[in-house]
């Protein structure tokens, strides 16, 4: 018998169980928050208005990615509710940008990941957050803003107008070193986010006006006197080097601020005379004082990030949210579990991770906890996890889990109205509780949906069109269930490809 004659049977459209990633899971996506929620969630999620950091650890397919849609689903209806109060949201899950410009400035040939990773610091962690959170605000304030309505993480260009002067600084200042975008040219975009702005550089062209006048004035001066011929000699070049000294001083400046900020910010690729053009727009008034992230310290960005947040709060959000996801899946880590710890570590620090407005989850594989049983006391007193919401692991049981295929399946019901449930598909003789308890045994919902896949196609294998059986028995279940088990514990030994 076929696989859709048994779920037609049963009152579905569809598969429930036919996707195993949330990102790419259409269903997931139509579930949103009528989906189930791991028992955990609260304890996670916390409250929005009073943002917390939280720790968690938990094996493939357990459910991290889906956690990581979740909370932005569940913060997108939040701050629908509270337009002048709302939350932004950082997804720091794509690791392969920051990774390929650090090991190009800092890897040399041959050398093992582990060891260029050994230098990640805490600092590269700060610029990775800054150039996401700044990459997403440039992209809000250049777009057309013809839309009538703002969405919930969009800006409005009321609010971009509303900007004091000090912010809009600001947001220049962290535009030049941290906007990262391949649409246009970096000059031309902050140049762009300039305009939008309203910002006026003129100032930054007054010594070369000095320039200019200087050699406009000795040239029609010699010109009026018919003395051109001076030229030939060498005090009109003096006058005019003397003219342009304070331009070619500044611009200088701006060379060796560019050539420190492009070397000490390694996790991206900011060229030198890119960066220049762009630092010589600014009033060099403006640039007194402030944080310029140039040296091997975190102090610099620590400011840098307290003006995004008050860039933010100008914008109507009070608070970030930074969901840290995937970290297994860049190449150079490669999935191991040393890479992992060595990029994740510095991250561990207290002062970071309960840094006032910001909540940060971290959504880590399992692997990677084990080293937290060899750290010493030193580690624990810096990075205080208890008071970051650890979860050593992400467990499911068997309720939540049944749950959750229940939930699956009510959402592929043909009939709305109706509520199906997966102990219809098996025989009375196999009770609700022996059920659960067969769940159980898979542990997280990926395991859980290629079980009923396979288990689906192994009854539907058994039986004809002519002469269908619309329940699952109790030899198939157990058969199903002991294979798939044998390959998982082949899997998790590293024997399959899963």
């Amino acid at each position: 018998m076929k696989v859709q004659q048994f779920f037609e049977h049963h009152g579905l459209n569809q598969n429930p169980y036919s996707q195993e990633d949330a990102q790419t899971d259409p269903l997931f996506q139509k579930l949103g928050a009528d989906g189930t929620f791991h028992p955990s969630w609260d304890k996670i999620y916390g409250d929005p208005a009073t943002p917390s950091t939280a720790v968690v650890f938990g094996e493939k397919g357990s459910g991290k990615t889906a956690l990581r849609l979740q909370i932005v689903d569940q913060l997108s209806e939040y701050n629908e509710k509270n337009p002048d109060h709302r939350v932004f949201v950082i997804n720091y899950d794509d690791f392969n940008p920051f990774l390929d410009s650090f090991n190009e400035k800092v890897g040399w040939a041959g050398a093992r990941p582990e060891k260029t990773l050994q230098k990640w610091r805490l600092w590269d962690h700060i610029d990775c957050i800054l150039s996401l959170a700044t990459t997403d605000l440039v992209n809000g304030i250049v777009a057309d803003k013809s839309q009538a309505k703002v969405g919930p993480f969009q800006i409005s260009a009321e609010k971009v107008s509303s900007l004091s002067s000090a912010n809009k600084r600001d947001l220049l200042l962290l535009a030049s070193f941290y906007d990262r975008s391949s649409d246009n040219a970096q000059q031309h975009r902050w140049a762009n986010l300039r305009k939008r702005l309203s910002v006026s550089n003129w100032r930054s062209y007054y010594d070369f006006a000095v320039g200019l006048g200087v050699t406009a004035v000795l040239f029609g001066l010699l010109a009026y006197l018919d003395k051109l011929d001076q030229f030939g000699q060498f005090w009109p070049w003096l006058v005019i080097l003397i003219g342009w000294s304070c331009w070619g001083w500044h611009q200088l400046k701006m060379a060796s601020m560019a050539w420190k900020v492009s070397r000490q910010v390694r996790v991206l690729d900011r060229p030198v005379n890119q960066l220049r053009s762009i630092l010589a727009n600014f009033d060099p008034k403006d640039l007194m004082g402030q944080p310029i992230p140039a040296r091997e310290r975190s102090d610099d960005r620590y400011e840098l990030l307290t003006k995004l947040q008050n860039i933010l709060e100008a914008l109507g959000f009070d608070s970030i949210t930074v969901l840290v996801d995937r970290v297994d899946e860049p190449h150079l880590i490669n999935g191991s579990p040393e890479r992992m710890k060595a990029l994740l570590w510095s991250m561990f620090d207290n002062k970071f991770l309960k840094h006032a407005g910001i909540g940060f989850k971290l959504l880590l594989p399992i692997e990677v906890s084990f080293y937290l049983t060899r750290e010493d006391k030193e580690f624990y007193e810096r990075s205080r996890l208890d008071k970051q919401n650890l979860i050593r692991t992400l467990e499911w049981t068997g309720e939540s889990l049944c749950d959750l295929a229940n939930d699956r399946a009510r959402a592929c019901a043909q009939d709305t109205n109706s509520k199906p449930s997966v102990k219809s598909w098996f025989e009375d003789s196999i009770s609700e509780s022996e059920l659960v308890a067969t769940l159980a045994r898979l542990r997280v919902p990926r395991h859980l949906f290629k079980f009923l896949h396979r288990l689906v196609i192994e009854h539907c294998h058994r039986y004809t069109d002519e002469s269908p059986q619309w329940q699952i028995n109790r030899e198939t279940l157990q058969s199903t269930l002991a294979v798939y088990l044998r390959d998982l514990e082949a899997y998790d030994r590293g024997l399959g490809t899963g």
